[in-house]
């Protein structure tokens, strides 16, 4: 194609993100008098211009009942934000396996993401959000004055940088682990730890997984027994497959104790060992095999009742799937973008955002307790459906280009990854 336009055959080979690169960029040695470029690159915070490259809400000539002109002003100002903040460092982090950049965490924690990643509550009176967009006491998962969740743009916004580890990696055991603290935790406890994670100060991660358990609180081997005086805690045992475990300072710890099982929130400290494990995905996720010998902590530490920690995990499991299904849609609609080929993979990614909205509804309709009752099977359900969703559109996308995701810059390859692994959440 020496001399010719390559245009067409250059990207039905790459993405256009290749030549924004430095090392393709100082190949361009001028541009052709009196031609426009036919492919401009979309500006930070624009939508998509690909059919059902967005969801409904965000198409021109559609309607929806649960948002408006207010939210997406937020949707925009997040977009923006990921764009030109987090993209970047999640490109390069997802390659070179590295922690999200400290630049990052406290860019997220200047907007007050990080609070806002752990739903509507008390934890945001007195914040500003977004620059003040949305106010504390409007935000919800459909937040209660404008009806629509902000927690779900922020979720699916994030998404959208296509790298599967660093989505872990961007503090997704603050989502998971900080919730008991936050719920559970003495006053003492939540004064001192939650402004140090929102702030990105610090980190935590949620340790509940074992080699031989899983996740089957049953079958949990790490203990922890009080001393003689009842003041300490005394744990011993190993935690695999923990999110962010590597560099976290907070483990919020599962243990046999001689009545069942609790919570304990362990410091980083003399006998707490973590090594990195090298998963399917990016290192940057900071997954981690973690080791306990006989780490002493303090009995204030306890989160929720003593032998009922069953109740404290299980609270958040609702929450949890919820994100995860948010994910997992926005995800889904990134393939859509790049293939646009088969009605099949439009059809799931429309289906499951509808559900989403329609159960996310129900949600700021109702108490957590009442979320329990009503909204956890409907939940799972959704959870479940829409992980098998994903996998099938990976599996689609990898049929319509062919080997050519498994090069760094083909059309496709963080997205489809995230598919491939998703059925592991």
């Amino acid at each position: 194609v020496a001399g010719q336009d390559a245009t067409k055959i250059f990207y039905s080979l790459h993405r256009h993100e290749v030549l924004t690169k430095p090392g393709y960029i100082r190949l361009q040695i001028g541009t052709v008098e009196g031609e426009q470029p036919k492919i401009v690159a979309l500006q930070p915070g624009a939508l998509s211009q690909v059919p059902y490259g967005e969801p409904s809400w965000l198409t021109d000539g559609y309607y929806s009942p649960y948002f408006n002109e207010n939210h997406k002003a937020f949707q925009r100002a997040v977009r923006k934000f990921v764009d030109e903040v987090i993209y970047p460092d999640a490109q390069a982090r997802e390659e070179d396996g590295k922690r999200i950049s400290q630049s990052v965490v406290d860019a997220m924690a200047a907007k007050n993401i990080h609070a806002m990643r752990l739903g509507p509550g008390k934890h945001l009176k007195g914040l500003t959000l977004m620059d003040g967009i949305v106010k504390p006491e409007e935000f919800d998962y459909f937040h209660l004055k404008y009806k629509i969740t902000d927690e779900m743009i922020i979720t699916q916004e994030l998404v959208r940088s296509g790298a599967r580890g660093y989505g872990d990696g961007m503090l997704g055991g603050l989502v998971i682990g900080l919730p008991p603290v936050m719920n559970f935790g003495s006053e003492i406890l939540r004064a001192k730890v939650m402004p140090e994670v929102l702030s990105g100060k610090k980190f935590i991660c949620l340790a509940i997984s074992e080699a031989f358990a899983g996740s089957d609180v049953a079958g949990l081997k790490t203990t922890a027994v009080k001393t003689e005086d009842g003041k300490h805690w005394i744990i011993n045992g190993t935690k695999k497959w923990i999110t962010n475990g590597s560099f976290a300072d907070y483990f919020t710890v599962g243990c046999r104790t001689d009545g069942g099982f609790t919570v304990i929130l362990v410091e980083r400290g003399p006998g707490v060992e973590t090594s990195l494990i090298k998963t399917s995905y990016s290192t940057t996720a900071g997954t981690a095999y973690i080791t306990f010998d006989n780490v002493k902590v303090p009995v204030e530490n306890t989160l929720g009742p003593e032998d009922a920690g069953l109740l404290v995990i299980l609270s958040n499991f609702n929450h949890e799937r919820w994100v995860m299904i948010c994910a997992s849609a926005r995800s889904q609609r990134a393939i859509v973008e790049e293939c646009l080929k088969l009605a099949a993979m439009i059809a799931r990614c429309e289906s499951i955002q509808s559900w989403l909205e329609s159960i996310t509804y129900q949600m700021t309709k109702m108490s957590y307790k009442q979320q329990s009752d009503k909204l956890a099977g409907q939940i799972a359900f959704a959870k479940m459906l829409s992980t098998r969703y994903a996998q099938e559109t990976a599996t689609d996308a990898v049929q319509i280009f062919g080997g050519r995701v498994s090069t760094s810059n083909s059309p496709l390859p963080p997205r489809s990854t995230y598919q491939r692994l998703m059925f592991l959440d």
